[in-house]
């Protein structure tokens, strides 16, 4: 509402109900009278009132507002900053500004070695063709989302990246009723990778693959590996039934299970028997003589359908994501209350003007039980919904610890509060106004055309905190510019989950943006020669995802570079681009694309066991071959760089080459000696 409506059409507003009134009462009397001019005078007074109620604002507006705007709107933007705030749960956003004048330098680096550790080198696509193509063993199998979850292996906090294999029934060589739901019934087990490790083939490194799953990790050991509900598992089942279910597949043969849950709905009786196949629309239940009482039938198995049939008040995030907690398979999915009546709050197309992430829903993968947790008790609406279903919820407090350490800030909320504060975190009403200080999300170019960079999940140690810790972050770009103004980031980990920072960089120092940053590395010589010579050779090259990674005051960018072979399916990871400032760097590994930029070879994180020997590992720690590899580089280019007459370079790679030969000499004193 702005001046003109609080001042004018409020006000006409009620006098016309009181025209409206005054006119009934005239009709009224015209109604009992002998006269019809009480009548006349009842139409003339009620559209005269309504007129002069679209009149009278317009002239306000015109020539009172528009002369002094910003002075008479104050108030009212005002309001609309504070409500769209609170109901986008933005109130509380911590701003911190960073200087953006320390150069980022090698110690830097390794300081921030658990953040350099976490970078994620597989994108979604990529990964999940690759899955695709390596792990789902039978057409049948299939593997539909890849979601990114942490896990503390060793002590330390490491980023994974797991997907479900769901059984397709559409793929089924045999498509028949008994097939589809009788013997059919379930997907089995998942894969599970680090986000940054590939083999020497360029392959993703698997700690958690096969059927039955196998994991080295006692943290990834899964005493049930069946999937009964996931995201691909629509339709109805019966388990418990005469026929005997698959499980997995085993050399030539094929292992059979009997569902040992409580999932579903036994059918009891003939009766229920005859209800279900009404239901269904399935004549097949009532003749088939292989459903006896003990019988179940298990149904809405998609997690979304389930969730909206537990809450049909909720609205869903769109990504469920799987978790192995104490060796079972489980799904948590987002619900929000949403609403649009909030006073003064700007709305969001598909959300409303206000939105809270204030239930946690979880999901067993094998029985289908499902627990509903308050994560925000104090949102009023989760409170009028726990007083309507007393029971359904549960308070956080409840959930048990081990699935407590998995639960991240959910994607869907967070775009659209990144969106919202891009305008509200201008929070002067004069700023506001004359949008002085409007904020975007970078906007990338994709294999779909371009599209405004998505958030991504990573674990960083943030400016001047003590640890590393798992978070979902979004950079922004000044309005209509390229350049990078600020990052947001959402924290998940402990008492911090839910908690916003936003990290604003000087206006008046230029920091890249992604948007220029991509343009820099398509403008490269030396990757623009690569991939050219890919191309040629009939292979395509997928430039992933960039990201960006903030080390202490200062970012770097990193790309991975994905390549298909003509008559392949499989992405192999071949690149990994990094830029800082003015460097640009593409090597075989992220370590040796920052040695290129910092100076001198980094030694690698040594990997959680895998079931992958380190010897196929090509970020497996075999130091010295890679300082090797990184010298034998460094000297080329000195070499090209003193045949082009370029003394300075020459001078900057000999240094280089000096510090990586020091650093062989001391990984070579550290071998111990053979027997």
């Amino acid at each position: 509402a702005g001046y003109a409506d609080l001042h004018a059409r409020v006000p006409m507003l009620t006098l016309l109900a009181l025209a409206a009134l005054v006119s009934a009462l005239l009709w009224l009397y015209c109604a009992f009278s002998a006269g019809n001019r009480s009548a006349i005078v009842a139409v003339l007074l009620y559209f005269v009132v309504l007129f002069a109620g679209n009149l009278y604002p317009a002239i306000i507006q015109k020539f009172i507002v528009s002369p002094n705007e910003l002075d008479k709107e104050s108030p009212q933007i005002r309001h609309n900053i504070e409500a769209t705030l609170y109901a986008y749960a933005l109130k509380d956003v911590d701003e911190r500004d960073l200087s953006g004048d320390k150069a980022l330098t090698l110690q830097d680096i390794e300081n921030n070695a658990a953040t350099v550790q976490s970078i994620r080198l597989w994108d979604h696509e990529p990964l999940l063709d690759a899955l695709k193509q390596i792990q789902e063993i039978r057409t049948y199998y299939d593997f539909v989302s890849v979601d990114n979850d942490r896990y503390l292996v060793g002590g330390k906090l490491l980023q994974f990246m797991l997907s479900a294999r769901e059984l397709n029934s559409t793929s089924l060589p045999e498509r028949n009723w008994i097939n589809e739901r009788l013997i059919y019934t379930h997907g089995y087990g998942v894969a599970v990778g680090p986000v940054n490790r590939m083999t020497a083939e360029g392959l993703p490194v698997l700690l958690v693959q096969n059927i039955p799953p196998v994991s080295e990790l006692p943290i990834f050991r899964i005493s049930r590996p069946e999937i009964y509900f996931g995201e691909l598992t629509r339709g109805y089942v019966v388990v418990k039934t005469r026929q005997e279910e698959f499980d997995y597949p085993s050399g030539e043969a094929n292992v059979y299970t009997t569902y040992q849950g409580k999932g579903g709905v036994p059918v009891n009786s003939f009766l229920r028997k005859l209800l279900f196949a009404f239901y269904f629309r399935d004549v097949n239940i009532v003749l088939s003589p292989l459903i006896t009482p003990e019988s179940r039938f298990l149904y809405y198995r998609d997690i979304r359908t389930r969730s909206s049939r537990l809450a049909p008040f909720l609205m869903l995030d769109q990504d469920p994501y799987l978790v192995i907690s104490e060796g079972r398979l489980l799904w948590i999915q987002d619900g929000y209350t949403v609403s649009d009546r909030y006073p003064y709050s700007t709305a969001t197309r598909g959300v409303g003007n206000y939105i809270c992430n204030s239930v946690k829903i979880v999901i067993d993968a094998y029985d289908g039980a499902a627990d509903l947790y308050v994560a925000d008790p104090d949102d009023p609406v989760i409170k009028t919904y726990q007083k309507i279903f007393p029971g359904v919820f549960r308070p956080l407090s409840e959930i048990p610890p081990d699935l407590r350490n998995h639960l991240r800030y959910p994607e869907d909320i967070f775009r659209v509060q990144t969106y919202i504060y891009a305008t509200y975190h201008m929070t002067s009403p004069h700023v506001f106004y004359n949008k002085e200080d409007l904020w975007q999300i970078p906007i990338l170019q994709g294999r779909g055309g371009d599209s405004p960079m998505a958030p991504y999940y990573t674990i960083m140690r943030l400016p001047r905190e003590a640890r590393e810790e798992f978070i979902l972050m979004l950079p922004f770009n000044p309005g209509r510019k390229d350049n990078l103004s600020a990052w947001m980031v959402a924290r998940s980990d402990g008492d911090n989950y839910g908690k916003l920072v936003v990290y604003r960089f000087p206006k008046q120092k230029l920091i890249y943006g992604p948007r220029q940053i991509v343009a820099r590395i398509n403008q490269d010589a030396e990757i623009s020669r690569q991939i050219s010579l890919w191309d040629q050779r009939g292979s395509q090259v997928i430039q992933g995802n960039l990201l960006v990674i903030p080390i202490e005051e200062g970012l770097i960018y990193v790309r991975p570079l994905y390549l298909r072979a003509e008559s392949g399916k499989i992405p192999e990871l071949k690149r990994v681009i990094v830029a800082y400032e003015n460097q640009i760097a593409m090597e075989e590994t992220l370590e040796a694309s920052l040695a290129r930029i910092f100076g001198t070879a980094l030694r690698p994180e040594p990997a959680p066991v895998s079931t992958v020997s380190p010897e196929k590992e090509k970020t497996a720690p075999r130091l010295v071959p890679s300082l090797i590899q990184e010298a034998a580089a460094v000297y080329e280019r000195a070499l090209q760089a003193q045949r082009a007459g370029d003394w300075a370079k020459y001078g900057e790679e000999i240094r280089r080459l000096g510090a990586i030969l020091q650093e062989l000499s001391k990984s070579r004193e550290e071998v111990p000696k053979a027997p």
